[in-house]
Formats: structure tokens, C-alpha cells, sequence
């Protein structure tokens, strides 16, 4: 079913059964490794231009009834499944959402694409949103790593993006705007062992299977602290020790890693520290003119509102101050860069905890976004319908007939 390494992991394992040593006077009790279980195939797929297939998932109104339509792209060992994870299909309802998520190329069900960059992913969001009949304008939903491919649809398909709604994005700690105090506050919060992998990914991305071969492409599962070497606040590891969660990663970690190649993984580790094409800065820039000299010595003594051009809608950015994993500095990067940017800062909240299962939250961030939920949209009646609809609603000419008569016969 997939070609995942078998190598075992010393990584703390979630919810391990336990056995006594055996034949050693040890008694102990000893985690017995669980297996990564990987379900068959399921997933809707469209051809891209190039013959590529690419899955998504659907959530919410149908597309005739959505009133916004919401495109998310995922983080890195993440896959379609996630979306917006614990988002009630009545709280979609309401608002006459539609969801789609898709898996990135390589993960997932998604076929591979080894010249891929941030053009390409931004083109795959493009393609995916006109053969699922998106009309006009989506909006594109950015979580953490997920953050680098919706600052490339801002960048790359502006005309074609409603609005952003990001949730601790990343951005390029080597982006040409960023000062070097803002670049050593992107990884001030981080592990030893995270900032070795940023480094590896920088420099020495071929040493990454290695380490990826022995952690999520083992065949076993583990706890996201270890695999993704995050350090975590309160909020986050009460979340993270729950349930719920557990559920959710084990399914998708394991359909993200479903064609068990390291390829893709790596990509998209060397994309988040590699040129992406653009800075932030791009996003929202004035237009430049070609002023004369009279025109130039003007300027300097009336203040001339200058045309702004690029990606002109809205852009929101849900920041958690305790986040661990993407630091609040990030988030004032790009608002310092992207003058459009609107950040909502949330105290005591981490990376996973304001995102991920929590109703109040999600309630919070479609309000912000959409207003007052006003519901799906009412489909217009096609004209076979409309006729269709008179015809059952029309009495027969003979039921007519015997109506007249007892009417007159009753006179």
C-alpha cells in the first residue's frame, strides 16, 4: 500500500500499548513501536494542464449555494484532511462557506512535481479553483508553513484572490526586506534540533532523508513535538495532549506520508529558506512613475497620494504571542512590509490552539472575515427547472373539465 521505510524511531510514541520484559528479569514496562495505519484510496482528483493529478476535499455548501469560497493550502506533514481542523459543518452553513483543501504535489494523493516553486503552487490553486467552478474571486486560508503558498497567490494570481485569512504564516527568514534583528527573532523561540534542520534545508538539503527516514518516514507514529522538533506553550500542549487532536494528526500525518517518498518533503523544506520569487514587500507596493524634472521638484512640496498596485484586498493575520514554533515577530515583519495587512494579536494563545479544534474561534474569525452570517446563497431555478416546476403545479385539462362541471352541477 506504500513504500514507507520500516526503520523504528526513538521518538515518544502516542498512546503505546505496554508488555513486561521477557526472559530478562525485567519487568518493566516496554512501549511497543504502533504502526502508521494508512487507509486506501479516496480522494477526488482533477488533471492539471501538464497531466498532473491533484486531490482535494470538499467542505461546507455545495458551489452553487457558496456565498465565499475558501481554498487552503497546508502545512509541511500535513495534507487535505487538515483545512481548518475541528470546523463545525454548521458553522460553514451558516456563513455559506465552501472549503476546499488540497494536498501540495507528493503528498498525499497528489502526483509529484520536481521543478515545482511558488509560481507553480500558486497556478495549482488557480487551475484547482476553475475546474471545481469557482467563479470570479476565493479566498486563500494560509496556516503556518500552509502561509508560504497563500503569500504566492497574493503574489502571483492577485486578480483571482477575494481576501487572506492567515493564521501564523511563515514568511522567508531570508526575505531582502528583513533586517537581520527581525531574521534572528524568527528562530529565537526554536529548538536545537529545529534550527539544525532549517540549517540542513539551507545548506545540506540532502542529509534531510536521513532524518526524515527515521522520524515520519518510519512507519510508526509519533507525537508532532518530536517529528517537527517544536518547543510548546501551555495552550498548545494541553491541546496537543488531547484526544481529538491525536486523532486528527495520526490521520493526517499518515496521508500525508501516504506515497512514503522524502522528495517532497524536502522541497518544501528548501522552499521556506530558498529565493521564493518575491518578497513579502511585493505583495503591496506604490506605482512607480516616470516623472519629469518640474513633475519631481512639484512632489517634494504637495504630498501626491501615489497609486498602490498588487494584491489590494484584505489581509488578515491571527497571531498567538505565545507561539513557539512561528514567532510573533514574523507577523509585525509583515505588516511592516505589507501596509494592507490587518494582525490581530492573541494573548496566551500558541500555534496549534486558537487554529485548530475550537469552536470560539472559528465563530470569531469567519465574523471578522465575512460580517454577519447571512447563509448560503438561494440558486437561481435554471429554465427547464422553472418549466418543470409550472408543469407538476398545473392542473390536467380533464381535472379541469370535472372540476367546471360539478361547480354546475352544484349552481
Amino acid at each position: 500500500m506504500t513504500n514507507v521505510a520500516p526503520e523504528s524511531v526513538n521518538v515518544i510514541l502516542l498512546r503505546q500499548p505496554f508488555v513486561l520484559g521477557v526472559g530478562s528479569g525485567d519487568e518493566t514496562p516496554v512501549e511497543l513501536p504502533k504502526k502508521l495505519i494508512i487507509s486506501p484510496p479516496s480522494a477526488n482528483r482533477i488533471q492539471l494542464p501538464d497531466g498532473r493529478h491533484l486531490a482535494y476535499e470538499e467542505q461546507g455548501v455545495s458551489a452553487d449555494r457558496a456565498r465565499f469560497s475558501l481554498i487552503a493550502p497546508h502545512s509541511f506533514l500535513s495534507s487535505r484532511l487538515a483545512g481548518i481542523p475541528g470546523i463545525r459543518a454548521s458553522l460553514l452553513e451558516e456563513f455559506g462557506v465552501r472549503l476546499v483543501t488540497y494536498d501540495l504535489p507528493g503528498f498525499g494523493e497528489s502526483d509529484p512535481h520536481p521543478g515545482r516553486n511558488l509560481n507553480s503552487s500558486a497556478l495549482d490553486m488557480l487551475h484547482l479553483a476553475d475546474a471545481l467552478d469557482i467563479p470570479d474571486k476565493f479566498w486563500v486560508v494560509g496556516y503556518s508553513g500552509g502561509g508560504m503558498h497563500a503569500w504566492s497567490a497574493l503574489h502571483y494570481i492577485p486578480d483571482r484572490v477575494a481576501g487572506a485569512a492567515m493564521f501564523a504564516p511563515m514568511a522567508n527568514p531570508y526575505d531582502s526586506k528583513m533586517t537581520k534583528e527581525e531574521r534572528h527573532k524568527t528562530w529565537d523561540r526554536w529548538s536545537t534540533k529545529r534550527k539544525l534542520m532549517h540549517i540542513l534545508a539551507r545548506r545540506f538539503p540532502s542529509l534531510l532523508p536521513l532524518f526524515y527516514r527515521q522520524s515520519f518516514l518510519s512507519g510508526k507514529q509519533g507525537q508532532p513535538e518530536s517529528w517537527l522538533s517544536l518547543s510548546l506553550g501551555k495552550k498548545d500542549k494541553t491541546l496537543l495532549e488531547g484526544p481529538e487532536f491525536n486523532a486528527f494528526w495520526e490521520r493526517n500525518v499518515a496521508e500525508s506520508v501516504r506515497q512514503g517518498d522524502a522528495r517532497p518533503f524536502v522541497q518544501e523544506a528548501v522552499l521556506q529558506v530558498s529565493d521564493w520569487g518575491f518578497s513579502l514587500s511585493d505583495i503591496q507596493m506604490q506605482k512607480k512613475e516616470d516623472r519629469g524634472f518640474f513633475e519631481l521638484i512639484k512632489s517634494l512640496f504637495n504630498q501626491v497620494e501615489r497609486e498602490w498596485v498588487g494584491f489590494l484586498g484584505p489581509i488578515h493575520i491571527w497571531q498567538g504571542m505565545d507561539d513557539r514554533v512561528v514567532s510573533p515577530s514574523v507577523a509585525e515583519f509583515a505588516r511592516r512590509v505589507v501596509p494592507g495587512a490587518t494582525v490581530h494579536k492573541l494573548l496566551d494563545e500558541g500555534h496549534f490552539s486558537y487554529f485548530c479544534f475550537c469552536d470560539e474561534c472559528h465563530r470569531q474569525i469567519f465574523s471578522t472575515l465575512f460580517g454577519i452570517p447571512q447563509g448560503p446563497i438561494d440558486p437561481v431555478p435554471q429554465p427547464g427547472e422553472v418549466a418543470s416546476e409550472l408543469a407538476e403545479e398545473t392542473p390536467a385539462p380533464d381535472n379541469l373539465a370535472e372540476e367546471e362541471q360539478g361547480n354546475s352541477s352544484l349552481a
